[in-house]
């Protein structure tokens, strides 16, 4: 089979494939992987030298672009949050509703089969929460943004939370390859009683391997609103060997940056004891971190090397948060834990 060409898959027996859907051959197929029944397979004849960085992904130059939607909408019915709304377009997908807590709480888990974002991908997620429902969405695993050519990939978290609603946005970390031209953007949205917990993990280059963020660029995009007011604005970008990678004003030579946000409509009467048992925990390899409260808002920060250390550190903050936040205890994902 040629590069370009559609096929279709079930599962692979006596050297055939079959898929459910059609998908895009990126490269001349070198073996199979077990991805999801819908995966995308974009996958290199052989792994490219680490030392060479325009060769230094395991994965190659992406040839062709995906366009990718998925617009989820959760409701209450009864005592029950249901997901009301499904719809995709391209390769991100929720497969089905759980309810690990019982009928009160719907999780979701985000799925994008291609495991990772290539120069010229567009991916677009939006989550609405109506009145009175609880909706919790996670990933199965690292978010990944592959090296570029020279295009653009680009990804636009859209949440929103009606009266009432709680919602909770706890994705794994995301690793930014060296050469990756990308940007990242997410818009949250409270009504004036809603509930909001989540937190995003940043990490440049593929330490593990010995690699650095040396090429390529990065842009982010935070907010979070409440009634149409802004509780929390962040933007930046830099660029790979940018200063501010290095300096003690930005990210002090760490590669590993984390932010979890908390807001709900009693925090400024429980603002004082959250901080007084939240500074109580620290991260596990003793990186640099902080944790405040600011107008209807609790912002924790990590900055460190290790996005292990700095993710349990957000789940053992998060198991604080939960129960005066959420009215729920902590319970963990499942999928953490496969």
């Amino acid at each position: 089979m040629q590069r370009g060409q559609s096929m279709t898959y079930k599962h692979f027996v006596n050297n055939s494939w079959i898929v459910p859907a059609p998908i895009r051959v990126q490269q001349p197929l070198c073996r199979w992987l077990p991805f999801a029944p819908f995966a995308v397979l974009r996958i290199p004849n052989a792994a490219a030298p680490l030392h060479n960085w325009k060769m230094n992904s395991r994965l190659p130059l992406a040839t062709a672009a995906w366009h990718a939607t998925l617009n989820l909408g959760f409701a209450r019915v009864g005592e029950r949050t249901v997901l009301c709304e499904n719809r995709h377009m391209g390769p991100l997908r929720v497969q089905k509703a759980l309810y690990p807590e019982g009928d009160a709480v719907c999780q979701a888990i985000v799925l994008h089969p291609p495991s990772g974002i290539a120069g010229g991908d567009h991916l677009v997620i939006s989550a609405a929460v109506a009145t009175g429902a609880h909706a919790q969405l996670t990933t199965p695993g690292a978010g990944k943004w592959y090296r570029s050519s020279g295009e653009l990939a680009t990804q636009r978290i859209d949440l929103s939370a009606s009266e009432g609603a709680t919602l909770e946005w706890l994705p794994q970390e995301s690793i930014v390859f060296d050469g990756a031209r990308a940007r990242m953007e997410t818009r949250v949205s409270l009504a004036a009683d809603s509930r909001f917990i989540g937190w995003d993990i940043l990490c440049l280059g593929r330490t593990a391997a010995g690699e650095r963020f040396e090429h390529g660029h990065f842009g982010l995009f935070l907010t979070v609103d409440r009634d149409k007011r802004p509780l929390w604005l962040e933007r930046g970008q830099f660029s790979g060997s940018d200063p501010i990678l290095t300096s003690p004003t930005g990210w002090a030579g760490h590669t590993v940056c984390g932010t979890l946000l908390c807001s709900f409509p009693e925090l400024p009467q429980h603002a004082t004891a959250l901080l007084e048992a939240l500074r109580t925990i620290a991260p596990t390899d003793g990186a640099p971190h902080g944790i405040t409260a600011l107008p209807g808002l609790l912002v924790a920060r990590y900055l460190g090397d290790s996005s292990e250390a700095g993710r349990l550190w957000f789940v053992e903050l998060w198991k604080i948060l939960r129960p005066v936040c959420c009215g729920r205890p902590a319970v963990l994902p499942r999928i953490w834990n496969t």
